[in-house]
């Protein structure tokens, strides 16, 4: 495999992506609802048409998975997974927030991953085995001495149930909770991998929503991981946490367990 090559694949997919939102972006478009009721646009569809042609151009023997088209099947152990718009609901308000997200999995492990927002011009880059970048320059997670200082992020409260809702604010009463952030979806976990943000916690994401974070966020210093503290691969259950500073681990997961 060839890092250098597969990110210089995936910065042209996300050339394309932008190229393709930001014409739409803040010009009352109108929106459908899908099967599980969340919004999708023509911005969304346009930008992963744009992300796939080139993607069967380049690596036709690689898998797509995207949010808006589905999955095709490919020819080797790589699949590259993508949301061509994560954040729609902030797209949709004008608020430049939401991001592209595409990730490259071998063997359902995700190894390389982008966030971009094409709005404001900023792209964060992560590799295994590499620093994360933003615009070019690398970045990293900040320390957190303990949990009470920790600032939590997550994209709302809607997306938990009330079982997962009561875990979730275990885990705000343990933290900084007067400094706590609602909304942002993938662009939090940027701003953790920049180190303005020390823990993300969510529940219900699908393999597009979180696949790029993975590399980004553990690039730059930090760790991903499932609720139980285990780490994401294509089978996990989308319930995902984000640590800036990974000593932290073990105090999150004891925190989130006080309801079992």
């Amino acid at each position: 495999m060839n890092l250098d090559a597969e990110i210089a694949v995936a910065v042209r997919l996300a050339d394309a992506a932008g190229a393709a939102i930001r014409p739409h972006f803040r010009t009352g478009l109108q929106s459908e609802r899908k099967l599980d009721a969340s919004p999708v646009t023509i911005a969304d569809r346009a930008a992963e048409e744009a992300i796939r042609r080139i993607l069967k151009a380049e690596v036709p023997r690689d898998g797509i998975i995207g949010e808006e088209f589905g999955e095709e099947a490919g020819g080797n152990n790589r699949t590259w997974v993508l949301d061509p718009i994560d954040g729609t609901v902030s797209f949709l308000a004008g608020r430049p927030i939401f991001g592209t997200l595409i990730a490259l999995l071998v063997d359902g492990w995700p190894v390389l991953g982008v966030i971009d927002q094409p709005i404001l011009g900023e792209r964060w880059i992560g590799a295994s085995g590499r620093a994360t970048t933003f615009n070019g320059s690398e970045v990293r997670t900040r320390g957190c001495p303990s949990l009470d200082q920790a600032t939590l992020a997550t994209t709302g409260p809607q997306y938990f149930d009330d079982h997962e809702g009561e875990h979730f604010m275990a885990l705000a009463a343990k933290t900084d909770h007067k400094r706590m952030m609602m909304g942002g979806d993938c662009y939090n976990y940027g701003l953790l991998a920049s180190g303005h943000l020390d823990l993300i916690c969510e529940a219900g994401l699908k393999l597009h929503d979180w696949a790029a974070l993975v590399p980004v966020v553990e690039g730059a210093g930090g760790t991903m991981c499932d609720w139980n503290g285990e780490p994401l691969h294509q089978g996990s259950d989308g319930h995902v946490l984000a640590l800036g500073d990974p000593a932290r681990l073990e105090d999150v997961v004891e925190a989130m367990a006080c309801h079992h």
